[in-house]
């Protein structure tokens, strides 16, 4: 355990931090399932508007470090193609 109260100190931050990114990460992986289920219903319109309010939360996440430029890059494309062959379907 900390014996100085910088390292006190510094543990009481981590603790608050990952609480608080444990909270976005949930927040922002529940705004990805809203999304999956809309599609999974097949409901386009439902679907894309889901993404629309998904997308800035995503982002906004990317931003704060909470996940990867990639990891969001690749789940926005693959729900975004997922919607457009609900479209075409």
């Amino acid at each position: 355990m900390a014996n100085s109260p910088q390292a006190k100190k510094r543990a009481r931050q981590n603790e608050k931090n990952r609480k608080h990114n444990a909270s976005l990460r949930s927040m922002a992986r529940t705004y990805m399932k809203k999304v999956q289920s809309k599609i999974e219903a097949g409901n386009y319109e439902e679907a894309q508007a889901a993404f629309q309010q998904a997308q800035p939360v995503m982002d906004s996440m990317v931003n704060k470090g909470i996940f990867a430029k990639s990891k969001v890059a690749r789940h926005k494309a693959r729900l975004n193609a997922k919607i457009k062959a609900l479209k075409s379907a």
